[in-house]
């Protein structure tokens, strides 16, 4: 019989890759969305509205694993509303995935909610593993973040799911190819002549290549001694400035204009996101993963720029 996984919120990228990592693996894919349609790569999609139980339950009961990533895109700026629905995307979706377990004859084995590597502390120096220090800082902006991961990880503590182990995936900014990803993006600046440091350039930059992101997933799923927070990242975090320094040399750009804390200010506004996503440092380690044994592929910024260089 095949392994039943249900990706909630699973029409993004992220999902896209975890779905077609698990089809691959002979695994059967479910993937919760407001707007279901059909798909030719074995996926089948079913409606669901993120907040309240309804027919979709039924493919929950029996499954093996569980995997939430439903959120709204923190990619705009943070009015009123847009803060409402990034706090009730993330904390709706995740109690409601709770009430829907609680509710199986067969619940799943394992649960994992998406959360993230925003939540530690902005810092230069320390690295941060599970353990580390978490919270605001005004120089990062990030006071809306932190209380939007807080929020969403104490909704998914609080899920009475007994039957079910539980993984919270502090993950850190994940590279892939898709248009939607923050990969192209950079490759996009770069070509173009503007990648050079961002802000101060000093910030830590936390990544991690898909297949590894992918991998890492895998390897949750398997580990039944595992549960609680998990940071998804490399091993080796970088400053800004040097990340984008591999980025001009894997993509060839003799030259790449900085972007002054004024300038990113500036253009936040115009294509209406917030600067915190860029100015924030984030020195994660993935500690538990390496202490259990994971061993990733791409331990090196340059070896996954090159990597993805090639599949372009």
């Amino acid at each position: 019989m095949k392994m039943r996984m249900i990706l909630a919120g699973g029409s993004g990228f992220l999902g896209g890759a975890l779905a077609k990592n698990f089809r691959t693996l002979g695994w059967e894919v479910i993937v919760l969305t407001r707007r279901p349609r059909v798909r030719g790569d074995g996926v089948k999609e079913v409606a669901w509205d993120a907040r309240s139980l309804g027919n979709w339950e039924q493919f929950v009961d029996g499954a093996d694993v569980v995997i939430n990533l439903t959120g709204k895109s923190v990619d705009c700026r943070y009015n009123e509303k847009n803060r409402r629905d990034i706090i009730a995307s993330r904390v709706d979706s995740t109690r409601v995935l709770g009430e829907a377990i609680a509710q199986c004859k067969n619940p799943p084995r394992v649960w994992l909610n998406s959360s993230s590597a925003t939540l530690y502390l902005h810092t230069f120096d320390t690295p941060m593993d599970e353990n580390g220090l978490t919270g605001a800082t005004l120089a990062a902006k990030d006071e809306f973040s932190i209380e939007v991961i807080r929020q969403w990880e104490r909704a998914f503590d609080e899920a009475q799911t007994p039957r079910t182990r539980k993984v919270a995936l502090r993950a850190a900014m994940v590279l892939g190819q898709a248009r939607n990803s923050v990969f192209p993006v950079l490759r996009r600046l770069t070509k173009f002549g503007l990648g050079g440091r961002m802000g101060s350039g000093r910030q830590f930059v936390s990544w991690i290549h898909q297949e590894d992101f992918c991998r890492a997933i895998e390897w949750l799923i398997a580990r039944e001694d595992i549960s609680g927070v998990v940071n998804i990242c490399a091993p080796n975090p970088l400053p800004n400035a040097e990340m984008m320094r591999l980025f001009r040399e894997v993509f060839v750009a003799p030259f790449g204009l900085p972007a002054p804390e004024w300038m990113l200010e500036i253009g936040a506004f115009f294509i209406r996101t917030e600067t915190e996503l860029i100015i924030k440092s984030r020195r994660v380690v993935p500690a538990r993963l390496l202490a259990t044994g994971f061993q990733f592929n791409f331990l090196k910024l340059e070896d996954a720029l090159k990597d993805l260089a090639n599949k372009t």
